[in-house]
């Protein structure tokens, strides 16, 4: 997967729009924001941004900025989800449990 790197302040994903891709935290922190306020604030590599949106094919109901450089693995969602199912398995599994840390399998993923 090709990586994309974000500067501090960098808007990662806008609330609104449409991507149709899969953004996994490689390295960073980022904090996601809804009208305004501060809902999160994530750091765990494998972290998922943009599943929600691809899932339910809506636009993302929220903005990812960057709170420091943040380099992340981007996956074209619907490609990547019909060819690979371990990261299907993987993106459920986030969605299930939030507070789940991030596992292995990711960073084997992460290798091929």
């Amino acid at each position: 997967m090709p990586v994309v790197t974000h500067r501090a302040h960098e808007v990662v994903l806008t609330a609104g729009s449409k991507t149709g891709e899969l953004l996994f935290l490689r390295s960073g922190a980022v904090e996601v924001v809804k009208d305004g306020m501060q809902i999160a604030s994530v750091s765990a590599p494998g972290s998922v941004f943009g599943e929600l949106a691809v899932l339910l094919d809506q636009p993302h109901t929220a903005d990812v900025r960057a709170l420091e450089q943040s380099e992340f693995y981007v996956a074209n969602a619907q490609a990547t989800l019909a060819v690979n199912p371990t990261v299907a398995l993987y993106v459920s599994a986030t969605l299930r449990d939030v507070s789940t840390p991030p596992t292995d399998c990711f960073s084997r993923l992460s290798t091929s």
